[in-house]
């Protein structure tokens, strides 16, 4: 028998599965890792932290899975989007945390880029603007900033990179993490740009000179590697790439068309081009697969499942001791009560912003926000309307996409576990809303990319693989109730901008 592994590197934790060539699960392992926030609107993690959740899961789940190593064929690792990458010094140790996605400190860094480069031109050549989000105004905030630290720097390394670095010793960048670097990458050419590096003082010599596909070997496991995770020495490692890339592979979609959202800490929600994507306010990297002519443009909320967390760990500390005492999981306690409250949470919304906001208002100064609360809303009010604010998200990220969205959408992550939420999703967006029966996307996205490189499997066969639920159909009278709130919920931001604005100067 023939068995293939994936792994995911994701913000708040490390999964790795083990299939055989069907694509069924024979084994799983789940690290959860902590995100550092030293400062409001700051998010960092060390990258050792990712290097030990990522070798524990590998370990465990080819122990659990009682698989001989020498049955074990290839593996691939996706990863979150690690922002600017590692700085790495010359002998290959980390300078400082990694400032990852969701870390938005570099707001001068991106108005100057505008303001010096602009706008236009960064769209001709990257197809994406100016924004804390993109990991080159990360890495000018660490030349302003961190003088001592950019001179240390010799190379940034994205963090599934990083990992697959230190298990073969090999050094390499696949499309889609070059790409959502933004700014320096050059979108029409698939290579760096010496234009725009030029221009913002970055060397090239700190990008990894070597670019992948994400289908590509990018080196085999040393011994040491094989021997730390009960592996041969030898195995191919594969490339893949940004996790929610991978995860639009495990879900099966190759081909232009399919409208997906992948939400887990974040929110993802895209669509997949053969034709030149810029200008719409949209992030854009190549695809994961036939990178060099398949663009994955998308607009993705800072927060999602992240902000239902806070709400669990910071107010339900009565639930969460239920729960450690054998007492139900809290989330499905949550979920019972909001499921009966009435849609629109009797005139209470959120805005999810706890981190400021990527597309498509690309504003750091948003601040999650609570509006309408009264004497009779509850618990269960609170809770429902964080739920409603992801799924208004996506909405907000469905018009920003444009037209063509296709018949429905499909619907990945954790999200999917709650089928009140799922329910909310269709409600809220009007569309039928088709999830995987799984909750392994980027994981599977992973194996179904080291098979097709080592030629164990074909694009027809990992096509099958992906087994769906059926389809949630929205309620045509709670729709009709989301419409009003959804222009509520924009209106609310254009309204409160300029004070959130006020609010971040004082923070």
């Amino acid at each position: 028998m023939n068995y293939l592994l994936g792994t995911d590197i994701g913000t708040s934790g490390t999964k790795t599965i083990l299939t055989d060539l069907k694509g069924n699960v024979i084994s799983q392992d789940l690290q959860e890792t902590d995100v550092l926030t030293p400062q409001p609107l700051w998010a960092e993690q060390w990258p050792d932290v990712w290097l030990k959740a990522a070798k524990t899961s590998i370990k465990n789940t080819v122990a659990k899975s009682g698989v001989k190593p020498d049955e074990i064929q290839a593996i691939a690792i996706s990863g979150l989007y690690g922002g600017s990458g590692i700085p790495l010094d010359a002998d290959m140790k980390p300078v400082r945390p990694c400032m990852i996605w969701m870390d938005r400190r570099a707001q001068k860094e991106s108005d100057w880029a505008l303001e010096t480069i602009g706008e236009q031109r960064l769209l001709e050549i990257t197809h994406n603007g100016a924004d804390p989000y993109y990991g080159y105004t990360k890495m000018l905030w660490m030349k302003h900033n961190e003088p001592e630290n950019w001179a240390k720097t010799k190379l940034f390394l994205p963090p599934n990179d990083y990992v697959i670095y230190k298990l073969t010793g090999e050094v390499a960048i696949d499309y889609s993490s070059a790409g959502n670097i933004g700014g320096i990458f050059d979108m029409n050419t698939r290579t760096w740009s010496e234009e725009m590096l030029s221009a913002m003082g970055i060397p090239l010599s700190m990008m990894p000179s070597r670019l992948v596909e994400s289908t590509d070997v990018v080196g085999q496991l040393t011994a040491q590697a094989a021997q730390e995770l009960g592996l041969c020495a030898g195995m191919p490692v594969v490339a893949s790439g940004i996790d929610c890339g991978a995860a639009n592979i495990g879900l099966g979609v190759f081909e232009p068309g399919v409208y997906a959202a992948a939400i887990g800490t974040s929110m993802c929600a895209a669509l997949i081009s053969d034709k030149p994507v810029k200008g719409k306010g949209l992030i854009v990297w190549p695809y994961l697969y036939k990178a060099k002519e398949l663009s994955y443009y998308f607009a993705g909320g800072a927060m999602a499942g992240a902000i239902v967390k806070w709400f669990r760990n910071n107010l339900c500390e009565m639930e969460r001791q239920a729960e450690r005492e054998g007492g139900p999981n809290v989330y499905d306690v949550l979920n019972e009560q909001a499921a009966k409250i009435p849609a629109g949470s009797e005139g209470l919304i959120v805005l999810p912003y706890f981190m400021g906001e990527r597309s498509p208002i690309w504003d750091s100064n948003a601040k999650g926000t609570i509006v309408g609360l009264s004497l009779a809303h509850t618990k269960a009010h609170l809770y429902r309307a964080f739920l409603e604010a992801v799924a208004y998200s996506l909405r907000d990220a469905m018009n920003a996409t444009g037209e063509n969205l296709g018949q429905y959408i499909l619907l990945a992550g954790g999200v999917t576990k709650s089928r009140l939420w799922r329910q909310i999703f269709a409600d809220v967006t009007g569309y039928p809303v088709v999830c995987p029966k799984s909750d392994v996307e980027a994981n599977m996205g992973d194996v179904m990319l080291a098979g097709i490189r080592t030629g164990l499997l074909t694009y027809e066969q990992v096509k099958t693989w992906q087994v769906l639920d059926q389809p949630i159909m929205p309620d045509p009278v709670c729709h009709a109730q989301y419409n009003r709130c959804f222009e509520v919920y924009k209106s609310i931001y254009q309204h409160l901008k300029n004070d959130m604005k006020a609010l971040n100067h004082l923070s």
